[in-house]
Order: structure tokens, then C-alpha cells, then sequence
């Protein structure tokens, strides 16, 4: 199996990371913890001029067809930036309703979603708390073998993340019944949880780089502090779990484009994959966010810099979509 990206891979990643950095997307981070949307909502658009979101859409609904191994390569990007929004939801509710069919839903949303028009939640696998319900023109709600779609939503409530705010969807309109919704929202929390471990490693990236500035410009004893061992040991090995889950979440990304994982009989051997993928990136971007806090002292316990927009974002995305036991459970079922 070959885990080296292509050349225009790579590439994608570096014109994502060009994007958002000169976009200030820690400025729209803050903007949208504090409720206000529209900064956010302009890079969701500046992103959707890349092909973002159209990687999850078919071609005949204005997107570029299925491309995982691209969504993962943007969405470790996105998480190096610390992108708001639910961009890993509307991704998984493109897949769903994909998977789904082509039903009226698919036909009104998709093209929206892969011209950035629209942004979705999405609530499967049991979740009860929608992301961001009052940013969102819709959210689909998957209870048992039944598809909802509500607007309505109870009380936003900030997360360990403020950037990821949490409310209750409240009633909603039946689309869908029957296995097909059952199996579709299966497809798309399998995808929402290869997002968000790619995510989790651009946390990490993010996590690790500043921290190693930082060590190195910081003096004790007369020496940057990066110079102890220490404190090189402890960096090493947040390194080291990052190094090793980037790998993990391309290949849960190729096991994706399998067609015969697509067509569901490679489902439990990709899904499996995705698992192990979000339990490795999980556990180390929390590793890095830990290592980042104790390194920088006082300064890591405080909000203004905006190192915390990563250290509060490594635990909620290691537990969303599934949380490290969960996952560990999905890899022994093979």
C-alpha cells in the first residue's frame, strides 16, 4: 500500500495552508466561539472555491465525485488552522445523503453544499447534541432507521471548545425510513470519523510547532529551555504519535476509495480502519495539547494567545465520532 501523497496532493495542501493563513482563521475561531458567524462563513466560502466540500459531492450534483484521500489531506489543514464550523458534519451529511439515494433531499442539498452555499449538521450513531445548530440552514437527525430534518434546536451550549457550540435539535420533518438509512448513516460516521482524526493531526502539527518555538526562544538557567532533555523527550514524543496516526488516517482514506468497500462488502475492513485512524490521531493530537500546555507554563492556561484555540480543540475532537474506547471496540470487530 502506498502511503506517500502525489505530487498535486501535496500541493492541495500547501495552497489550503497558503489560504488559511493569510485569511486569519484563529480571528474567525474567535469570532464564531463568541456567536458571531459571518467571519466564519466567508472562509467557508473562500474554502468551497478550492473544492472543498465538492470532494464529498458527485459529479452529477456539481461536485467532483468521492475523493477521501483528498478530504483527508484538506481536513488536516483545516484542523492546522483551526478552522471553525461543523465543516466534518456537512462533509458526512454530503456522504449520507449520497449514500442515500437520489431522493429530493440530495437533489435540493448537495449542490449547495459542494458550491458552499449551505452548511449541514448532522446527528448519527446516537448523538444526541447537534454542532453549531444556530450556523447551520440545516441539520439531518438519524434516530434508529429514521431521517429527520429540523431547524429547531434548544439551547446552544458551549463545549470544552468554544469554538464547537452544542445544542439539542428539537422535532423535525421525516425524510427517509428503513435499512438504507441505517446503512447510509453507518457510511457517514465512518467518514465523520476519518475527518476528524485528520483534523486531530493538523491539531497536533499546529500544537507541536508552536510549542517547539516556543522552548527554544524561552531561557531558564541562563539556556533555552528547549535544550533540556526533558523537555526534548517529552516533545519527541508527541512527535512521534503524530508521525506514526498521519499514515494511519491516509490509509483509512484509501480504504475509503475501495469500491468494494463503497458498495458495502469491504465495509466492516475499511470501517475498521477508520477506527484504529481516529483512536491513533486522536490520542496523539490530546497528547500534544498536553505536552503544549506544560511547556509553556502559565501562559498555556491562559486565553489570549492564540495557542489555546488548539489546546482546547485536541480533547473534544479526540472523543466526537466516536471516543477512543468506542473505536478500539470497532477495530477488534474487525
Amino acid at each position: 500500500m502506498r502511503f506517500l501523497l502525489t505530487d498535486e496532493q501535496r500541493e492541495f495542501g500547501r495552497t489550503l495552508d497558503s489560504l488559511l493563513g493569510a485569511a486569519d482563521a484563529p480571528a474567525a475561531a474567535r469570532a464564531w466561539a463568541a456567536g458571531e458567524h459571518k467571519p466564519g462563513r466567508d472562509l467557508w466560502a473562500r474554502l468551497a472555491g478550492t473544492g472543498v466540500f465538492a470532494l464529498a459531492v458527485p459529479e452529477e450534483h456539481g461536485g467532483m465525485g468521492s475523493l477521501p484521500l483528498e478530504l483527508a489531506v484538506a481536513f488536516v489543514e483545516l484542523g492546522r488552522h483551526a478552522v471553525p464550523g461543523p465543516l466534518v458534519e456537512t462533509v458526512a451529511a454530503a456522504a449520507f445523503l449520497h449514500r442515500l439515494g437520489d431522493g429530493a433531499a440530495a437533489g435540493d442539498w448537495l449542490p449547495r453544499i459542494a458550491a458552499g452555499d449551505a452548511v449541514v449538521g448532522l446527528c448519527a450513531d446516537g448523538e444526541p447534541f447537534a454542532l453549531d445548530a444556530d450556523a447551520v440552514d440545516t441539520v439531518l437527525v438519524v434516530r434508529g432507521d429514521t431521517l429527520c430534518r429540523t431547524k429547531a434546536h434548544g439551547p446552544v451550549q458551549p463545549g470544552l471548545d468554544p469554538a464547537r457550540r452544542l445544542a439539542r435539535p428539537l422535532g423535525g420533518t421525516v425524510l427517509a425510513r428503513g435499512p438504507a438509512v441505517t446503512e447510509a448513516a453507518r457510511h457517514a460516521t465512518d467518514l465523520a470519523r476519518l475527518l476528524t482524526a485528520a483534523q486531530a493531526v493538523g491539531v497536533g502539527r499546529a500544537l507541536l510547532a508552536r510549542t517547539v518555538a516556543y522552548v527554544r526562544q524561552r531561557t531558564q538557567f541562563g539556556r533555552p529551555i528547549g535544550s533540556f532533555q526533558a523537555v526534548k523527550h517529552r516533545l519527541a514524543d508527541a512527535l512521534m504519535g503524530v508521525e506514526f496516526a498521519e499514515p494511519l488516517v491516509y490509509a483509512g482514506a484509501l480504504a475509503f476509495t475501495n469500491d468494494a468497500a463503497l458498495a458495502g462488502a469491504g465495509s466492516l475492513s475499511a470501517g475498521a480502519e477508520v477506527a484504529a485512524a481516529k483512536v491513533a490521531a486522536g490520542e496523539a493530537g490530546y497528547a500534544a495539547a498536553r505536552a503544549a500546555l506544560q511547556l509553556h507554563g502559565a501562559v498555556g492556561y491562559t486565553d489570549e494567545p492564540d495557542l489555546s484555540l488548539w489546546i482546547r480543540k485536541a480533547r473534544p475532537l479526540r472523543d466526537a465520532w466516536g471516543g477512543p474506547g468506542e473505536c478500539r471496540a470497532r477495530v477488534l470487530a474487525g
